[in-house]
């Protein structure tokens, strides 16, 4: 795999040509920007006045903002908001993601906006959604995965629920639902010249994304309680198991053939037909653990490489871009020094080339501005409408 870096002007992808206008935001609503940069349309950030912000690191090292390009205004003030629906009269998606009501009260709300562009879509990123007992009121990624059943299903059966980073909520139910609601609403923009909005809710995309567990839970093969089912680490052949150096492999071997291959690979004398034998599981799970603890983590790569006991050693972050694999295909890479995931998915009509570096604010507030036609940009910026 080819991964280049190019600016927002040199960008090719299956989005090429569409015009994103994000209003700063936090987490889901950036990762599903930078998700359509990377897919090669053309993000400008809309970024307020210097107000410091929740990010550890320099603006410079947010790799949620990668491909995008940066613009000042003072939405406080009405010629800033002005200005924005000017960029929206050429702009194929907006995305907001402010609590319920505030994008109105700014004068940017859907009606507003597309009053001067009956086309755009028009995404929010919320976690609560827009309607609903909890819209108004704030929350985090924990929260919204907490009321849909998510986070009670993962963890150790005695210690409680485990909190799985912000993949679930943040970036797996919020952010990657906006960008499908998107790009479905985008198909439709251009079939009919209607825009629309798209209510991207956490709790709805976390939701959704537990419909295979429900389909089990219906089926009766999943017991409401956490490990105690084949996928979340009550099953011993679907589980992590500490090596003698005190590092982890993760088994996955699901199916009986894989599984068969697990236990000869391991030297374990196990009838393979007990697999779903809930009764037998601890002394199942007994047996792999000793085995594991008997040698090293590379020892075990080494006793599963090309096998298909679908066993993987467990890598850390900065681990991961050496992995052989990964390596290969280019899926985790360094740029500068920055350690960052690669573009995703792949196409076969295009090469996958990573945007520019995490703007400064403000960066290309007058290149912008005058590339999109905004009338009087000296002006606006000696006023500190624009900066």
């Amino acid at each position: 795999m080819t991964v280049e870096t190019a600016g927002a002007a040199d960008r090719s992808g299956p989005l090429t040509g569409v015009r994103v206008v994000e209003l700063a935001g936090l987490g889901p609503g950036p990762f599903a920007t930078m998700m359509l940069a990377d897919l090669g349309a053309d993000v400008v950030r809309i970024d307020r006045p210097a107000t410091g912000g929740v990010f550890p690191g320099k603006p410079e090292q947010d790799l949620l903002n990668r491909g995008k390009r940066s613009v000042i205004l003072d939405l406080k003030r009405p010629e800033a908001v002005e200005v924005v629906l000017q960029l929206l009269e050429q702009a194929d998606v907006i995305v907001e993601g402010y609590r319920p009501g505030v994008a109105e009260r700014l004068g940017l709300g859907p009606d507003t906006c597309w009053e001067r562009n009956p086309r755009l879509v028009y995404g929010r990123m919320t976690g609560w959604g827009q309607t609903g007992p909890l819209a108004q009121t704030a929350g985090h990624d924990i929260d919204y995965i907490a009321v849909t059943g998510a986070l009670h299903a993962i963890g150790d059966a005695d210690t409680g629920p485990r909190v799985p980073l912000n993949l679930v909520g943040d970036f797996g139910g919020g952010g990657m639902y906006l960008v499908v609601g998107i790009l479905a609403a985008l198909r439709v923009a251009e079939q009919t010249g209607q825009g629309q909005v798209v209510d991207a809710a956490i709790v709805d995309g976390a939701a959704h994304l537990l419909t295979g567990i429900h389909a089990f839970l219906n089926a009766g093969a999943w017991n409401d309680r956490r490990e105690a089912n084949m996928l979340d680490g009550g099953a011993p052949f679907y589980t992590t198991y500490e090596t003698a150096d005190r590092r982890h492999m993760a088994v996955g071997a699901i199916e009986p053939k894989f599984y068969a291959e697990l236990l000869i690979r391991l030297h374990i004398d196990e009838d393979p037909a007990r697999q779903h034998d809930r009764r037998a599981w601890p002394s199942i799970r007994a047996k792999i653990a000793e085995a594991f603890a008997t040698h090293p983590l590379a020892h075990w790569c080494s006793v599963f490489e090309g096998s298909d006991a679908c066993v993987a050693p467990v890598v850390s972050l900065s681990e991961a871009v050496t992995h052989p694999h990964i390596e290969a295909r280019g899926s985790i890479i360094d740029q500068g020094g920055a350690l960052q995931s690669a573009p995703a998915p792949r196409f076969s009509l295009f090469r996958t080339t990573l945007g520019s570096p995490p703007p400064s604010p403000g960066e290309h507030t007058r290149v912008v501005l005058s590339e999109w036609g905004i009338p009087n940009v000296d002006n606006l910026i000696e006023l500190g409408v624009a900066s």
